[in-house]
Formats: C-alpha cells, structure tokens, sequence
C-alpha cells in the first residue's frame, strides 16, 4: 500500500474519532474548559489555512438583507470548510439543511453557528429596547430576553445579536429606539439582565442562545447625530459616561462582542487594538470572540486606512475574530501571512475562540441541538408569551400630560380614532423586529375595539397620511412597514375625520414617527410630528371635544405645541406585536401608566445634545430656571430645562414623598449608608411608582455631574397605602474614573436626593470619610 494511502486512512480515522469523541457526557451541564481547550487545539492540529480562515467568515444567507452586500455561492463555501457562521436565516427545516452540508459534505465537519438579529423578542415581539427601559423593571426585561431565546432558539438560531447597550444622549440618532437611553447606571443593569436572560445559566441548554453585546465602543455618541459618523471624545468621558454598560454585559458573562462602526482616538474600532485587546481582553478579561459589524472591515477603506488586505490584516491583528458579510478575513489574510503580516499564531488564536464558542453551546455534541422541529411547532408566538407582551407593553408606555383627568377613559359612548398609525398593524413592532411576523401584530383600532366589547361604539378615520412629502415617507416605511397612501386629498380625509369627530364623546389621536422613522440610517435633524399630522392634530382640538395624544415613537420627538395644546399625551412608543391591546388597556384603565421616560425631551433640537447628568459651569443659572441671565449659561431665544426630564412619567394616581432619612451622615471605607423614604399613595387608583435615588460629589478631584442615578425600585402601592422604601450605598457607588482613570471614591461631602423623577429636590447629606 502506497505511503500517501495509508496517510489518508490514517487522518480519516483520526479525523472520525475525533469527531465521534466529541459527544461526550451530553448530560453534563457544565463541560470542564480544559477538556474544551484540548479538544480546539486537537481540531486545529487538523485544519489548513484555508478552513482556518473560514471558521471566521460569517456570510448572511440573503433571507434578509441589512446592508450593502450580498454573499453568494454559500453552500460551496461551507463545504470547501470556508464558513464558520451564518446569519438571517430562519426556520428548523432551513437551518437543519445548511448544517447537513457543513456535516456530511465538509472535510472536518465543523458544524457552524447560526445567528440573527433577535433584539426585542422573536415573532412574539415586545415594545423596541428604548420603551422596554422605560418600564424599569429589570426582572421583566430579563424575562422578555429569556423569552425571546426560547422562540429563537426553537426556531433553529444559537446566536443573537443583541443587547445594544449604546449610551444616547442625541434623539437625532435613529438607533436611541434600540438602547436603553442615556444613563449609564440604568443602562449597565439592562444589559445584564439581557445577558442572562439570553444566556440562561447553561449556554448547551437549546432554549438558551449566545448573546452579543454591541456596539463596541462609543457608537451611540455620533458627531451631528448622523448614523456611521465620527465619534470622538475623552477617555475620561469614555469611562465614567459611556463603557460601563459594555464592561457590564462582559461581567455577566456575554459569549461575543460585536465591533462598531465609529473611529475612536482616529481609529476605527474594527481595527483598534487599545479598544480589542488592551482594554477588552487585558483590563476587562473578556475571552469570547468579537465579531464585527456588516461590512465593518472593508468600510476601514473609506475611513482611509489602506487596501481589503491592509485593512483586514489590521482588523485582525486589533484583536478580530469573524468577520461579517466582507470576506476580508477569508480572501486577503493567506496573503498577508505569506508575507509576515499576520502570524499564524494570531489566526489560531481567533480561530479557536470560534471553536470555543461552538464546543460552548453544545453544538459539537450535537449539531442539530437547536433543530427540534416539536419545538418550533410548540414555543413560537404562543398565548403565554403574548400575553406577557402585553403586560410588558402596557408597563412601558408613559404618561407625558393628563390635563383634567382626561385619562383613563370610559368604556362607554362614542370614541372616535383617528389618525395615520390607528390601524395600520405592521409599524407595531417598530424597528429592527426582523422575526416579527408583522402581520400578526394587533393595530390600535382592533385592539379598541377587543377591549371596549358592545359597550361603546368605536368609529375610524385615517385622518392624513404619515407625511405630505411622499419620497420621504417611502424612505420611513421600508421593510414590509408600509402605510398605504390614501388616494384622497388631504381636505377629504381631513373633513372625514371632523364628520365622525363631531360624533364623538372623545377623541383618540394616534400619531407620530412610522417605524422606520427611526432606527439605524434613520437620523434625523427635525424631531417633529410631521406638519401633516400636526396640522390635523390642531383640527381636532379646534372641535372644542377632548382629545388624547396617542404618540408612537422611537426616540424622544419635540412636542411643545403638543403639550402646550392637548389635555392628554401617552407616549407609547412602538409597542410590539400586542400594540393596540396594550395601549388600550392603558387608555381604560385597566392599567395604570407607570413608565418612566430614560431619556430627556428637548424642547427643540436645537438643545441636543440634553441629558440630565450633565456638569456644572463657572457660571451656572443659580436655579433660576425659566428666566434669562446675560453671561449664564442659557440659551437667548428658549429655556434651558427641558420639556420632560429623564426619569419623567405621570400616573393615573398621585405619589407623595416624605420622610427621607440616612442611617448616618458619615462613612468609612468600608462602610454603607441607608436611605429610606416613605412614599403615599394619595390618589385613587392602586399603581406603581419608579422610586429614584441620584447623588451628587459636591467636591472632586475632577468636575463632577449635578446628579448621577444610584439606585431604583418599582414599588406597587394601594391607593391610600404608604410604603417605605429602602435603598442602600456603598463606598462603590460613590467611584468614578479620575484623570488618571483609576477607579476611586474620594472622601467628601456628597448629596442624595430621591423622588419621582430626576428633577427631584428632596435631599439629605452624609460624608465619606
């Protein structure tokens, strides 16, 4: 027998019992990382360059299509072993298709991972990442990422995208509808509860799914806050105001990183090695794989940082491990280690990270763990979960303005609803729900009418379309989210609209942004509703009925002639797939608002950028806000306050605050402060009030914000009831990164101020000492 035929059976028996040995202990929950890291390194004893290189291509199969680019001829590449992933595909049958190429047709057969953009639920879809903030419920949160790992996870997909955890402090960025706002405390609780949620405890678990957290670095603080754009700022900045949330999601355990797309210190995090390795894996410890964003390696070419070959040499030298969708990695990396540029020491080290990755969701054991077709039959868009989407919508929602108890309505009489988004049932979901099946989502209108039953009579006009420019409105309803324009002028609908007002007891003006009209690429320099519906919006008022503002938005809009006009304003942003039951339940009664808005409203854009936490200057207003000061810190031609402040939102009950106490006014090192406060419910309807706790370090060793938030709690109190609430202070919570950036508490006087929102006055005082 010829030498190179006994080789070949050789590498196939080892190459089978390999594979073979890999399903071992499937029972075992936990698999010990050393067994992981001798079974990788095994693997990679195995694979050439080219397959290598493949483990870090991530094409998308071109079921949905995101950016620029298009993969073809997928189904060679992953049996020429040249593909380590797939995205935007869907369904068990699918997926367990392209998993058999990789497992009977590919050389080693490797099985490959399976993502997609799962952000805000799956086909159950709750309300977009901003509004799921504005319930402040963490335990919630966490359930709704844990639901949506269930639907995706029986639907074939191990690997989402998500959470974004982007601080925005500016509305013109569309992608604000997909964070959690601009507070870097609140936002650093959400992404580990998203992460868990996602994760579970046990990522071999199938109900369980990686997660990915995003976008790394910086990336919601774009100049001019136009989507892609240049991001540059201090480190101190970076560190105290923006990274939190992402060393947050790495504490608790995120399986991959996604890269963003903005430069930092003049270079682009797809190829910054500060960002990749020296803080992501040296200071923070992380040891996931980093995946980029769409396109984000060959987009380093535009940014001026040389060729694909350069660029993707660069990336993956910065500490890259799969690149999505631009096949710089696969094409150009051969290359470049031929002539030194890479060291294959490098490649290994992101390809075992793949491999890691894979061993850790169990996919070794079983390549097909996520293609239970049972389960796809049994766990999608069910009646448990809808029912859940629906509490979680209705507790998002948030009350701007209820001028003479206008809400909650009656179920009685005639309700006129009117407006372009009453009854459309495919904008619901808002942006980035590319799982959702649109149509199944319930418009305003149908859910108006489940809630009301026989017992009122709901009538409907359109009123106007979504904007009179009609190019732009088809750049605002892409994606399936159209808005069928009304053949009709804007005089006919608008005097149906008055016709079936003047029927009515009481007006329902639904109104605002479509979907699209924020979310990524969705910048925009006038945060308006758009004149059209304004100008139909101040017809209504003129019928002399009352009128409640329904506001569907994916970001924080200037409303000021609307709250100067309209007795009652609901901010429901896009609720998901159970919208109009939830918004109803909320317009009745039968819940009663408690979200509490995460992120500032302007008056105008022209305040942007706004946010609450913001520094103190040599000349402050001196609190005497509404009026102006020549050589103070205001504007000549509007207030400086906004129009609501972070941490806003009203009820249909009235909370009342008393008693705040410390248990001391001094601390030690190692010492904690309590603070208690009593809040009533002194209304008349049981609700839930969001308690906030913000302090101030009155003196620093670098400039400190006028109030940081420190603590929370949803508290559900019975009308006349009173509750005490407990909050407790660590010297922790007092750190901040300094001018070093060493993470310090310094001792000192420092304020406490608890209350219902982040304007509050309530305060005490201890030191640290």
């Amino acid at each position: 027998m010829k030498l190179q035929s006994i080789n070949s059976i050789l590498f196939s028996a080892l190459t089978f019992c390999l594979l073979s040995c890999t399903s071992y202990q499937a029972q075992t929950q936990v698999k010990p990382q050393q067994s992981i890291e001798q079974k990788v390194d095994s693997i990679l004893k195995l694979m050439t360059l080219e397959e290598k290189l493949g483990q870090l291509n991530l094409p998308s199969s071109g079921d949905i299509t995101t950016g620029q680019a298009k993969s073809a001829d997928i189904a060679s590449k992953i049996e020429d072993g040249k593909v380590g992933g797939l995205f935007n595909i869907k369904t068990v049958e699918k997926i367990r298709d392209v998993q058999k190429v990789a497992m009977e047709k590919s050389r080693l057969k490797i099985p490959l991972l399976f993502g997609m953009d799962v952000i805000h639920g799956y086909e159950t879809t709750f309300p977009i990442p901003l509004g799921l903030s504005s319930s402040w419920d963490i335990p919630m949160i966490e359930k709704t990422a844990r639901i949506a790992a269930i639907e995706a996870s029986a639907d074939g997909i191990n690997w989402t995208f998500s959470p974004m955890v982007d601080i925005s402090r500016d509305a013109r960025w569309g992608r604000v509808s997909e964070g959690s706002g601009e507070d870097v405390y609140l936002g650093s609780e959400i992404a580990k509860a998203m992460v868990k949620g996602y994760q579970g405890t046990d990522l071999t678990d199938n109900k369980t799914i990686m997660a990915t957290v995003k976008h790394f670095a910086l990336y919601g603080a774009p100049e001019a806050g136009r989507d892609y754009n240049t991001v540059d700022m201090s480190r101190i900045k970076m560190y105290n105001d923006y990274l939190p949330p992402y060393k947050a999601a790495i504490d608790a355990g995120v399986g991959s990183v996604m890269a963003s797309f903005n430069e930092i210190d003049g270079i682009p995090a797809t190829g910054n090695k500060w960002l990749m390795t020296d803080l992501l894996r040296t200071d923070w410890g992380f040891d996931g794989f980093v995946v980029t964003d769409y396109t984000g390696i060959n987009e380093m070419v535009d940014h001026g940082m040389g060729d694909l070959q350069a660029v993707s040499a660069m990336a993956l030298n910065a500490g890259i491990d799969m690149d999505m969708v631009g096949e710089g990695l696969l094409t150009t990396l051969q290359k470049s280690f031929e002539e030194g540029k890479v060291s294959m020491a490098t490649i290994d080290t992101a390809v075992k990270r793949m491999l890691t990755a894979k061993y850790q969701l169990g996919l070794f054991d079983d390549p097909y763990n996520y293609c239970d077709i049972n389960r796809a039959k049994t766990e999608i868009f069910t009646d448990e979960h809808r029912a859940f989407a629906r509490k979680v919508s209705a507790e998002s929602m948030v009350l701007l303005k209820n001028e003479r108890q206008t809400l909650p309505l009656k179920k009685s009489g005639t309700i006129a609803l009117i407006g372009p988004l009453a009854n459309n049932a495919v904008n619901m979901a808002g942006t980035w729900s590319v799982a959702t099946k649109q149509e199944k989502s319930n418009p305003l209108l149908e859910g108006l009418k489940t809630v009301v039953g026989n017992k009122a009579t709901i009538l409907y006009a359109k009123g106007s379309n979504l904007a009179a420019d009609l190019a732009y409105e088809k750049r605002v309803t892409m994606f399936g989210k159209d808005i069928p324009r009304d053949g009709r002028t804007d005089k006919q609908m608008l005097d149906e609209a008055l016709e079936i007002a003047s029927k009515s007891d009481v007006i329902i003006a639904a109104l605002g942004e479509s979907a699209e009209m924020s979310g990524e690429s969705s910048s925009r320099t006038n945060l308006d509703i758009p004149q059209i519906q304004k100008d139909l919006l101040q017809a209504l008022l003129k019928t002399g009925k009352p009128v409640v503002l329904v506001m569907f938005a994916g970001r924080p809009l200037t409303i000021q002639e609307e709250v100067e006009t309209v007795p009652a304003i609901l901010n429901v942003w896009f609720p998901g797939s159970e919208a109009g039951l939830a918004i109803s339940d909320v317009l009745f009664g039968d819940v009663n608002p408690s979200g509490k808005l995460t992120a500032t409203f302007p008056r105008n854009v022209g305040q942007i950028p706004i946010y609450y936490n913001h520094k103190n200057t040599g000349r402050p207003l001196n609190n005497n806000e509404g009026t102006f000061e020549k050589f103070r810190t205001n504007y000549l031609d509007v207030r400086n306050e906004p129009l609501f402040p972070f941490g806003f939102g009203l009820s249909y009950t009235k909370f009342d605050y008393t008693n705040l106490k410390l248990s001391s006014n001094q601390i030690d090192s190692n010492g904690t402060v309590e603070v208690t406060v009593d809040v009533k419910n002194s209304g008349n309807y049981d609700g839930k009030e969001v308690v906030q706790l913000y302090i101030r370090d009155m003196v620093g060793s670098v400039t400190r914000p006028v109030k940081e938030l420190k603590g929370f709690q949803k508290v559900e109190i019975k009308t006349g009831a009173t509750q005490t609430v407990t909050f407790t202070l660590s010297v922790d919570d007092l750190k901040f990164y300094n001018s070093s950036l060493d993470f310090v508490a310094e001792p000192g006087q420092f304020e406490v101020f608890v209350g219902t929102n982040s304007d509050t006055t309530m305060k005490a005082e201890f030191e640290l000492k």
